[in-house]
């Protein structure tokens, strides 16, 4: 990255600023904006998440926020109330209270008097959900947003029901905000107060994962803040970007199908980054695409913001497997409208174990066209080579290869290509189908296999067959009934060269990414009547541009830290052939950091552990270990969190704990043992 020094505007920065609630509660914010702006007012640009501004996030938004406003905009960075600096007490996400206070704080900076009474919202994941969110609600000063990794669909694309099956990452991403909605203030901003703020937030804890855990169904709870509930809801301009490595693939095209307002779509081949930090690379000069969006749309200016294509995306070259990749190799395709004109769905039958030739345009596989009756009852151990749902690139957590994963699974795959293939969007599986269980559930995954036989996961789907006809009331299955059964991957854009195969491989659980049905089911699949459609786009186009379309990226130089205790990645996967014991266990350490400016101390240390024995689904534990420390002089504060999850077959159990440290003495100590019913799950 290039770091910039010289920008349009000289800067100053306020770092902790208040802005009262109407029911009394303060938010902390900090402030970047031209010095000018004290009598030449400038739009406002808002990043509103509950991650921390003062220290966890503070390296992060000294490279972006300083870039932004030395180009002309007041940024402003906000903890959710609960969190960092702010008063109050964070319970839930994206709740009503949540959404109130942003759109309390967006009418707040535009009556600010360096504010011209205009406002934007960006942000990265939790960032981008409230500007989507927030956009939905309409609040009159709000005219732009840019987000990077979110979704429109919280409940089946999102870390925790895809296609109805419980993720893995419910319970992780759980964890993580169970540990962080229980970090103290800094008593350096908030003085004395600190103590009383923090013991406010431990005693109000409780572990997200159970309230996930009694909606496993589509209901209102998900269906709040669900912006595809109604797209209509959104009128301001978007700028949308995400990556193909990241859990959050979907919404970026999804978004350009069904809004209505002016929009841009960008898809790297990013894990969850924003795209001047994308890794695995190449990353792009994001912040200059973001400061002409609020050049265009928050101050007017005519710079052709608009002009060109609606979608631009990373095409995917042939990689081997890997668990990570500094640089992914491909290029940069047009896209002028979505759906994509050029995009065209090719379906081809599952026939004698292959994948058969494409059917003629127009043609339908029906139930009659039976052919070999195939089964699979996939093993626990299918899916350890699967990684993240939503990869971080750190430590490594993309899909290894995935050959060991297919001697679990029923595998098709076409003969070796004689010409080169690329797809882009979501590929889908047609499945003809019967199983032996009430509940069940079916994994499809779509790899480029190598001339030497290594298999690279270039993208995958989860479906709940209990969910196959409505997510709000999933139903029983009746073993030996015969279902059609459509699942949907994830989007993709991926070229398969000459001389590869494409295969297509089912499994029936996908342990641990996903959490197994209470049973393991036999599905038994005809071919002929079953097909895999591919969105098949051609290698080459009018639209695609020859020249990178982006500039190198920029941002300002980070805030000084130091290392003073070193960082530990770990991702191992162990197996006891005595007691057929397995388990995924996972380590990001990010070490002790100390803020120089500040003087402060921070170290934080995740641990994942899931657990199987044999093939007895009702073996299957996941846990999440958090400690959080901070420490300055005399202050020293820790946070442990951890929770579990185990289950049998009717149920799911939660224990966990949170206990606080105050030099050294343990302060608070709080544990919960909780049964929830399990729903067709």
């Amino acid at each position: 990255m290039r770091h910039v020094t010289h920008l349009p505007y000289t800067t100053k920065e306020e770092e902790h600023v208040v802005i009262p609630m109407s029911d009394g509660v303060r938010l902390s914010a900090r402030i970047w904006r031209p010095t000018s702006s004290d009598h030449e007012p400038v739009p406002a640009v808002l990043e509103y998440i509950p991650y921390r501004k003062r220290d966890l996030t503070a390296e992060r938004d000294s490279v972006h926020h300083p870039y932004i406003a030395g180009h002309g905009y007041a940024c402003v960075r906000v903890d959710l109330r609960g969190t960092g600096e702010s008063e109050g007490v964070l319970r839930d996400e994206y709740l009503e209270i949540e959404q109130r206070d942003a759109e309390e704080v967006l009418a707040w900076l535009a009556d600010q008097p360096w504010c011209d009474g205009t406002t934007g919202m960006m942000g990265l994941s939790w960032g981008a959900f409230a500007a989507l969110q927030v956009a939905a609600r309409r609040p009159p000063s709000l005219k732009a947003i840019v987000i990077a990794s979110f979704t429109d669909d919280r409940h089946a694309d999102d870390m925790h029901y895809m296609g109805g099956a419980m993720l893995s990452d419910n319970l992780a991403e759980a964890g993580t905000m169970f540990a962080y909605a229980t970090c103290p203030p800094d008593p350096a901003v908030v003085g004395d107060s600190w103590r009383d703020m923090w013991h406010e937030r431990l005693e109000h804890a409780r572990p997200w994962v159970l309230e996930w855990l009694r909606h496993q169904r589509l209901d209102d709870y998900w269906r709040h803040a669900s912006v595809a509930e109604n797209y209509a809801d959104v009128r301001c301009p978007v700028l949308a970007s995400s990556g193909w490595a990241d859990g959050y693939s979907n919404a970026v095209t999804r978004l350009l199908a069904h809004l209505d307002v002016p929009r841009k779509g960008l898809i790297g081949p990013w894990s969850h980054k924003f795209p001047h930090l994308g890794e695995p690379g190449p990353a792009i000069g994001y912040l200059q695409e973001v400061v002409r969006w609020w050049d265009h749309w928050l101050k007017g200016v005519d710079n052709g913001v608009m002009d060109g294509p609606m979608l631009q995306t990373w095409m995917q070259d042939s990689v081997p497997p890997s668990t990570s990749y500094e640089e992914r190799p491909g290029r940069w395709v047009a896209e002028p409208s979505w759906p994509s004109p050029h995009v065209r769905p090719v379906t081809h039958p599952l026939t004698g174990r292959r994948i058969g030739p494409a059917l003629e345009a127009g043609a339908e596989t029906a139930p009659g066209d039976d052919g070999e009756v195939l089964t699979v009852r996939s093993p626990l151990s299918v899916g350890q080579f699967a990684g993240k749902w939503a990869s971080y690139n750190a430590p490594p957590d993309l899909p290894y290869d995935q050959r060991e994963e297919d001697g679990g699974s029923l595998v098709f795959e076409t003969e070796p290509l004689t010409e080169r293939v690329e797809i882009l969007g979501s590929p889908a599986v047609d499945l003809d189908l019967t199983v032996d269980q009430p509940v069940a559930m079916v994994a499809a995954r779509l790899s480029d296999v190598h001339p030497d036989g290594a298999a690279t996961r270039v993208t995958y789907g989860l479906l709940n067959l209990t969910r196959l006809d409505s997510a709000e009331h999933p139903e029983p299955l009746v073993p030996g009934h015969r279902y059609r059964a459509r699942v949907h991957l994830n989007g993709v854009a991926q070229s398969f060269p000459p001389g590869h195969r494409i295969r297509l491989s089912l499994s029936t659980s996908y342990w641990p990414l996903a959490w197994p049905p209470p049973k393991p089911a036999m599905l038994s699949l005809r071919e002929g009547s079953s097909t895999l459609t591919l969105p098949v786009r051609p290698p080459e186009t009018a639209d695609d541009s020859p020249a990178v379309p982006f500039g190198e990226p920029e941002g300002t130089p980070p805030l000084s830290t130091t290392t003073l205790t070193p960082p530990e990645e770990r991702w191992d996967v162990k197996r006891d052939l005595v007691g057929y014991h397995a388990e995924l266990e996972t380590v990001k350490d990010r070490g002790t950091v100390r803020f120089d400016e500040i003087g402060l101390d921070v170290g934080r240390r995740a641990y994942e552990r899931y657990a199987s024995v044999a093939d007895d689904f009702t073996s299957v534990s996941g846990e999440s270990t958090w400690t959080m420390n901070f420490r300055r002089d005399a202050w020293d504060v820790r946070v442990v969190t951890h929770t579990r999850l185990t289950c049998d077959e009717e149920r799911f159990f939660v224990d966990a704990t949170l206990d606080g440290y105050e030099g050294g003495r343990r302060v608070f100590s709080r544990t919960w043992n909780e049964t929830v019913p399990r729903d067709l799950l």
